[in-house]
């Protein structure tokens, strides 16, 4: 029992770079009316409760957010979430740590997706 307490510990506390995961799936890729900078303001707010602040980044017409690990702090990003101007919206793509995981944390899903249309 010990040793799978320690494997499953290795495996979620793993270091990811981000560049790791700009090559990853994306597990969410969609449109938005909110403006970037709306879309991004609402996910910071809606994550504030559960993760230590997000990392912005400017990028031309796009914003990237970083989303800091829950569990282990220090060991690269949890997620991604890149927000591109399109017309009156954005397009959104969100790049999740363990995305093929189906017991990682769903805090970053949901806000992602809550503040499409809501938030």
């Amino acid at each position: 029992m010990k040793w799978m307490v320690a494997a499953l510990s290795l495996t979620l506390g793993g270091c990811v770079s981000v560049s790791e995961l700009e090559q990853s799936h994306e597990t969410m890729d969609v449109i938005s009316g909110k403006t970037p900078r709306e879309y991004a303001d609402c996910v910071k707010a809606e994550l504030a409760n559960t993760r230590d602040p997000l990392v912005e980044e400017q990028r031309d017409d796009c914003l990237r957010l970083i989303v800091p690990q829950k569990l282990t702090a220090g060991a690269g990003p949890a997620a991604l979430v890149d927000i591109e101007e399109r017309g009156s919206g954005s397009s959104i793509k969100l790049h999740e740590r363990l995305n093929n995981f189906p017991l990682r944390l769903g805090d970053v899903r949901t806000a992602a997706t809550k503040c499409i249309s809501g938030g």
